[in-house]
């Protein structure tokens, strides 16, 4: 299970899955002998940070000034988004059903602790035709994403163009080509985004110095990988195994900025929202040593939201054609936005 399962997400998202899937065989046909239902409730609590912190860095990087530009004017900009993440989504406290977490009171998240002392042990009791059933079983330990990338964030690159339209208006887009992943999955992104100035629209302030303008964008990320593996002895077989993952995010803002020669300062207040699924579909075959088998259908199909208001405040600076930024946003997840691009046309002061 392992093998394909790693396949499953790319990027960023590959040791969701990899994680749990890398429990021993025996742990492995524990977690989901104790229930389904607490099989996904694990692997909810451990994957959620990631999933709140990966779209809410998605939101991020699509502007760096209040000004449109000119008809035909355009940018290229590429940005890293980090998303820190809380202490306290470090580690989480399931709430099961069949299973108890015996090894203390909590257990780490994807991001949290990967020390041995922090691995967490599971008991479960479940009877079926009269029949009592016990177990124990371990969990998995997080990566420990402070140690292993230096910061304590979730950091998504993206590169996008915006084009000047009418009437102050800029279009961004977001696009990749649908992506094959080795020879059995596919990975794509879309996005879009608008900006307007408003200040044209309100008597009285149109020739005041600085730009206004309200900005809408939404952007999609989804990975499909197909699965038809046999396995033998212990290990896990399917023949119409796929994994999906696919998150979105729409971005509502307000945008002010000032400019100061070659110096920008900019702000948006608005709010996100996040919605992603995180799927394992089809029949998966999981045998032990002893020959004996059991059929798990569609085991995993978690979905997360998230969002809330937003707050940014950042600075660029422009020289000729060339344009450096960065911002800090206050959110659920803070995040911090550098970047880079190439901007032509933009409209005059």
């Amino acid at each position: 299970m392992k093998n394909f399962l790693c396949k499953a997400i790319p990027f960023a998202f590959v040791s969701l899955f990899c994680s749990y899937a890398g429990m021993a065989q025996e742990d492995l046909n524990q977690l989901l002998e104790a229930g389904l239902e607490d099989a996904n409730t694990l692997v909810e609590g451990y994957v959620e940070p990631a999933m709140t912190g990966f779209g809410t860095s998605l939101a991020n990087g699509w502007y760096n000034t209040a000004k449109a530009h000119r008809p035909a004017g355009f940018d290229l900009t590429i940005t890293v988004n980090a998303a820190y993440v809380p202490d306290d989504d470090l580690f989480y406290t399931p709430t099961l059903q069949n299973t108890t977490l015996v090894s203390g009171d909590r257990a780490p998240t994807i991001f949290g602790s990967d020390e041995d002392a922090d691995i967490p042990t599971y008991q479960y009791s479940y009877e079926e035709d009269g029949v009592t059933f016990t177990g124990t079983f371990d969990g998995v330990g997080g990566i420990n994403v402070k140690d292993a990338i230096g910061i304590q964030a979730v950091p998504v690159p993206m590169a996008q163009l915006g084009v000047g339209l009418i009437k102050n208006t800029d279009i961004k887009i977001r696009w990749t080509p649908e992506i094959d992943i080795e020879d059995d999955g596919t990975f794509k992104l879309i996005g879009f985004g608008i900006l307007h100035d408003v200040k044209q629209h309100i008597p009285g302030i149109k020739m005041l110095p600085f730009d206004l303008s309200a900005f809408i964008g939404f952007t999609d990320i989804s990975s499909e990988v197909t699965f038809e593996e046999e396995g033998s002895g212990s290990g896990v077989s399917t023949e119409n195994g796929r994994a999906t993952f696919d998150v979105n995010t729409w971005t509502f803002q307000g945008l002010i900025s000032k400019q100061f020669s070659i110096l920008t300062l900019y702000g948006g207040l608005g709010f996100n929202a996040v919605s992603s699924d995180l799927k394992l579909e089809g029949d998966y075959t999981v045998s032990n040593d002893s020959g004996e088998s059991v059929t798990y259908s569609n085991p995993i199909n978690l979905s997360f939201s998230s969002g809330g208001p937003r707050l940014t405040a950042g600075a660029r600076l422009k020289l000729a054609i060339l344009t450096l930024h960065a911002d800090y946003t206050l959110q659920e997840f803070n995040v911090l936005t550098v970047g880079l691009g190439f901007s032509f046309r933009e409209q005059k002061n």
